[in-house]
């Protein structure tokens, strides 16, 4: 269900992020972020940026808001309970390489063999 919105539009009009911002009593920045950070949120933008928010636009956000401030999901908790597509970190982005063992004199190879064979593990499920 819709908000009520009192700025004489018929309910299904598009709305500009001040009068969401002013109806759901959400911040303009933090529209801007969410928009950011859930890939299915995003309203029309006309020139100069000026952004339009669709009715679903508005039904989404109102979710999101439910979720981050009433039942106390992180944004990554709420992002999986919309079903928004995992984000690939920057670091599975880049490739790897480990390099080759280098000697170790005394009685440290064995810890340090063990050091690194838990990073490696750390990598590959990373």
């Amino acid at each position: 269900m819709l908000p009520a919105f009192n700025d004489g539009k018929e309910p299904g009009a598009l709305r500009t992020i001040g009068e969401v911002s002013r109806a759901l009593d959400i911040r303009q920045h933090v529209l801007r972020y969410w928009e950011e950070q859930f890939p299915m949120l995003r309203p029309i933008k006309r020139s100069g940026g000026r952004r339009y928010y669709r009715p679903e636009d508005v039904m989404l956000i109102v979710k999101i808001n439910r979720l981050v401030h009433q039942d106390g999901y992180t944004l990554r908790g709420a992002k999986a309970a919309l079903g928004a597509p995992a984000a690939k970190s920057p670091r599975a982005a880049r490739s790897i390489k480990v390099a080759a063992p280098v000697p170790v004199v005394g009685g440290a190879g064995d810890a340090l063999r063990a050091i690194r064979n838990d990073l490696e593990q750390a990598l590959s499920q990373a």
